[in-house]
């Protein structure tokens, strides 16, 4: 049975080293790549028509648009409008690159903690800049709930503080993990099934059923990635 950690093992596709510092283009960056070309080519060619009556790929590109806009709205508020560009690409790159993983000899880059770490601090440090530019130093009241006791101060700020710094290695930590254990669980599947043969039907049909379910947990995870998203936006823009 093949080692079922080896479909993330980073392979460089174009060595390249500068300065002694290994800036390969590897098959991480060539999924990620790819994820940006379908994303564009998804969306310019679906609109490009712009049909009062929508088609089918329209009716696809107008879904996503709707789904993400009351997410902003329903979250945020009308102040996270601006902001709806950077939390709709934020959407799609996550939801291309899970879907990408999917892909038979494809390389599910969402699975590596580096680039879902990364996209979280992207919006870790972008919430913080704006909760700062737009309330000041007020904002560190976000370390203090309105309301509590003075006194209290010495226990409710590091808790508050913690929380607060913990926020990217959640959101990071959360869809790495569920992406590479469910990839980990169709390999190890996938291998009984080919090590059992003629015998291997039931794991086969169980096979089906996680690749579903797969689909659907990378869907549910772009979601969450970004809802969460959202709620830190609402938290930097409205404080609690």
């Amino acid at each position: 049975m093949a080692n079922p950690i080896e479909q993330f093992k980073i392979q460089p596709l174009v060595p390249l080293e500068i300065g002694g510092v290994n800036i390969s283009f590897t098959n991480s960056a060539l999924m990620m790549v790819a994820a940006l070309c379908l994303i564009t080519a998804f969306l310019t060619l679906s609109v490009r028509g712009r049909a009062l009556v929508p088609g089918r790929w329209q009716s696809m590109a107008e879904v996503f648009y709707e789904f993400v806009a009351n997410m902003v709205r329903d979250n945020v508020g009308q102040e996270g409008r601006k902001y709806f560009p950077f939390i709709f690409a934020l959407f799609m790159f996550v939801l291309f690159g899970n879907l990408l993983g999917m892909i038979p000899y494809g390389f599910a880059f969402t699975s590596h903690i580096i680039v879902t770490f990364a996209l979280a601090a992207l919006v870790f440090v972008g919430v913080t800049i704006i909760g700062f530019s737009r309330h000041g130093l007020h904002y560190l009241r976000m370390f203090f709930p309105h309301g509590a006791p003075l006194a209290t101060a010495v226990i409710l700020v590091p808790i508050e503080l913690i929380s607060y710094l913990s926020r990217p290695f959640s959101l990071g930590v959360r869809l790495f993990a569920n992406m590479t254990v469910g990839h980990i669980i169709l390999k190890v599947v996938g291998g009984f099934v080919v090590a059992l043969g003629v015998f291997g039907i039931v794991p086969m049909a169980f096979l089906g059923g996680v690749t579903v379910l797969e689909f659907g947990i990378a869907l549910l995870q772009a979601y969450v990635f970004t809802i969460l998203s959202c709620i830190y936006l609402h938290d930097a823009i409205h404080m609690h």
